[in-house]
């Protein structure tokens, strides 16, 4: 794919109406994008739920916070190390090819995963490693399959794309975690990793089936040269700066609620790996209204608003399920963290991608993935070591207080008439 083409098509494309699609689905009127989006919603729903049983069978195995916190660092710290090479893999070869590849690879560690659980081989150290392969994977995964969404749409619907992905990945998450607390205490773990496994096979056919322009490499250029060039375009940008650091901030800090969720459903609200099914499923259902009122959007001003005040949400979400002292309550307050994390991270991810040139778009997605993913590990261990400290609930109540305080500077800091984004 040429690194410079902005779109796949070349032709002018119709309004969303005369095209016949509503403002909220506009990005659908792209074929390569219809593929993505059908594979995503078939392998999202997998991955979510091996995501709930993962969690759940560490918890069952060991009963023990901390290791519950020591998965999500192997799962995240290989995009923290490994996510500027995947970023400069993004912009010296063909992202379609490379995408493809990175799902394969998870295909094959799901069903390994799935081996291992049914057989009743698995063991803690098993899903550290396993962990730890998939996070090499994401690390390259990540800024390809970023980088590669406004090839097959175009800047003009790339708000709209990346929406509608994170609607897809939110509705997913209302589902999957919901079907794998059914699932995890009829069937056990094992099932949900081997359905995850074979939910591959969707998105990797979408893959295939894309009409992608051949792909042309750049001028020649030392990687090293072009790994630091990235490094320094990130670092002489304030807005990027500041974005990068709010995103790095409300990742840490949603870390308590993600690591100490089995906790708080099975020890605080006793009500198993279906409580946890629930909760997480209704964080998801709150994200994809989110993420559905943030697509109805046809421009970018005002983003920067929109970054503030999902951050502030966030933060009073954190803190309220903190305090919470029922179940209910906490399941009535928990999609008001899915609706303020995504629309966060959508927006944020928006005002990078129309800033930047396609030249650099790999690896400074690559450093967005190292904030919202790869800052995941330091939060995790951070989140398990104060919970066994100070109990689960303080340790959540912080994390709302560091979101607030994110959002705070934010609003202070960030650059008036910077561009159409803000």
């Amino acid at each position: 794919m040429d690194a410079t083409t902005p779109a796949p098509e070349t032709a002018p494309l119709p309004s969303p109406e005369q095209a016949g699609w509503t403002p909220a689905f506009r990005a659908l009127r792209h074929r390569n994008f219809r593929l993505f989006a059908g594979g995503q919603i078939v392998s999202l729903v997998g991955t979510w739920m091996q995501m709930v049983a993962q969690n759940w069978l560490v918890y069952r195995l060991t009963h023990s916070e901390w290791l519950l916190g020591a998965t999500m660092f192997c799962l995240h710290l290989p995009v923290f190390v490994l996510a500027p090479l995947g970023g400069l893999a993004a912009d010296r070869c063909s992202r379609h090819r490379l995408v493809i590849l990175t799902q394969v690879l998870s295909m094959a560690q799901a069903l390994l995963l799935a081996l291992l659980t049914l057989t009743g081989y698995i063991q803690v150290w098993h899903l550290l490693a396993l962990a730890l392969a998939l996070g090499t994977i994401n690390a390259f995964d990540m800024p390809g399959r970023q980088s590669l969404v406004i090839h097959l749409t175009g800047k003009d619907d790339l708000l709209n794309a990346i929406s509608l992905n994170s609607t897809i990945f939110n509705a997913a998450r209302t589902l999957g975690p919901s079907l794998a607390g059914v699932l995890v205490a009829t069937l056990g773990e094992g099932v949900c990793f081997l359905l995850n496994g074979v939910s591959f096979v969707a998105v990797i056919a979408g893959l295939l089936a894309m009409r992608l322009p051949p792909f042309e490499k750049p001028p020649a250029q030392s990687p090293w040269k072009h790994l630091v060039d990235g490094f320094r375009y990130a670092h002489r940008t304030k807005l990027l700066r500041l974005l990068l650091g709010l995103v790095a901030t409300v990742t840490i800090a949603s870390m308590p609620a993600l690591v100490l969720m089995p906790f708080f459903a099975d020890a605080i609200f006793h009500r198993g790996s279906q409580g946890l099914g629930f909760l997480l499923g209704a964080m998801g259902a709150g994200a994809v209204v989110g993420t559905l009122v943030l697509a109805r959007r046809t421009h970018t001003t005002g983003l920067a608003g929109v970054i503030f005040w999902s951050a502030l949400g966030l933060g009073m979400a954190y803190v309220a399920f903190a305090l919470s002292p029922s179940f209910y309550l906490s399941l009535a307050i928990i999609p008001m963290v899915g609706f303020s994390v995504m629309r966060h991270n959508a927006s944020v991810n928006t005002v990078i991608q129309v800033s930047i040139p396609d030249a650099y778009r790999g690896r400074i997605m690559a450093l967005y993935a190292m904030m919202v993913v790869g800052m995941g590990p330091f939060g995790s261990l951070a989140a398990g070591a104060l919970a066994e400290r100070f109990g689960a609930r303080v340790t959540l109540l912080l994390g709302g207080l560091l979101c607030l305080a994110g959002a705070a500077v934010f609003r202070l800091y960030c650059p008036r008439g910077t561009g159409e984004a803000l």
